[in-house]
């Protein structure tokens, strides 16, 4: 029993919700019956009649797609059918840009872009500091071997000098890995958007891409995503001394296509611009690096 409330049955894109008056107790239930079939109803306040008089009882009922301004109109609360998961904080002020990008250019597919260039543009001081730590790294790889060499299997007074070394030349190991960690949060929400909103299912970009919300049919994305990751390692300062590491890092861009295939276009969409502009981003940060006479790669 609760004031006021809603019921409602959800399917991925589409909601059925029953709304009963708001200015009332109700008592909200559902139960299932034979089968895969289940009942959901409420049951209000009791309302007396005296003879010759009467009343009005109402409620609201809606069926249709999970968008968000309509179910908002209907409820306040009828727009929590839309599940972005427990990142909907995230979730829920990205897909607002993103309905806003779209009503400027008029293609989902180009919002898609345009909030990419935001998203990497607002991220770009964290890609600087994850790009710098890994060429820092790259750059202390020699005095690592002569440590290496130095205490052989000694780990312990190895683990000793290395940190000896980082404190020294200023050079967070972790520095790489915790720009990148922040920004896993956008991507998880990013993909609750993608995946949920009922805007994007049939929203078409261009050519073959004629739903944003579905996996790529010929995998021209996820393919060109695979490209774009090859792309980068090759442009990335090589960290990893351990050979066997070496090789499944070279795997990675096969593992995340094959991984990709499945995604909703519209997130493949994303990534993959997101790649562009990182390597775009790398080159310049390097590239101001190297002026300052830091050795990146080679």
């Amino acid at each position: 029993t609760t004031s006021g409330g809603y019921i409602a049955f959800i399917q991925h894109y589409f909601v059925s919700a029953w709304v009963p008056k708001q200015d009332q107790q109700n008592t909200l239930y559902s139960k299932l019956v034979a089968g895969n079939a289940a009942i959901i109803g409420v049951k209000g306040e009791a309302v007396n009649v005296q003879a010759g008089s009467q009343a009005t009882l109402g409620s609201t009922y809606y069926m249709g797609p999970k968008e968000s301004d309509v179910l908002e109109a209907i409820h306040p609360d009828l727009d929590l059918t839309v599940d972005y998961g427990w990142l909907f904080f995230i979730s829920q002020p990205l897909f607002v840009l993103l309905k806003w990008l779209y009503g400027i250019l008029g293609n989902w597919g180009l919002a898609i872009i345009a909030i990419t260039v935001i998203v990497k543009t607002a991220m770009y001081p964290l890609t600087k500091a994850q790009y710098t730590s890994m060429a820092k790294m790259r750059a202390l790889q020699p005095k690592m071997a002569a440590l290496k060499e130095k205490y052989g299997d000694d780990r312990q007074k190895f683990g000793q000098a290395m940190m000896e070394m980082y404190r020294k030349e200023k050079v967070n190991p972790m520095g790489g890995c915790f720009p990148l960690l922040l920004q896993m949060p956008i991507f998880l929400a990013l993909f609750y958007v993608f995946l949920e909103s009922t805007e994007l299912r049939h929203a078409e970009f261009i050519l073959w891409l004629n739903d944003l919300s579905a996996m790529d049919p010929y995998y021209v994305l996820p393919v060109l995503f695979g490209l774009s990751m090859f792309i980068t390692q090759k442009l990335q300062p090589m960290t990893v001394t351990d050979p066997m590491q070496q090789k499944m890092m070279t795997f990675m861009p096969v593992v995340f296509s094959i991984f990709f295939l499945w995604f909703p276009s519209g997130l493949v969409l994303y990534w993959l611009v997101s790649n562009l502009i990182s390597i775009a981003q790398m080159l310049i940060i390097y590239r101001g690096m190297e002026k300052k006479g830091i050795k990146v790669r080679g």
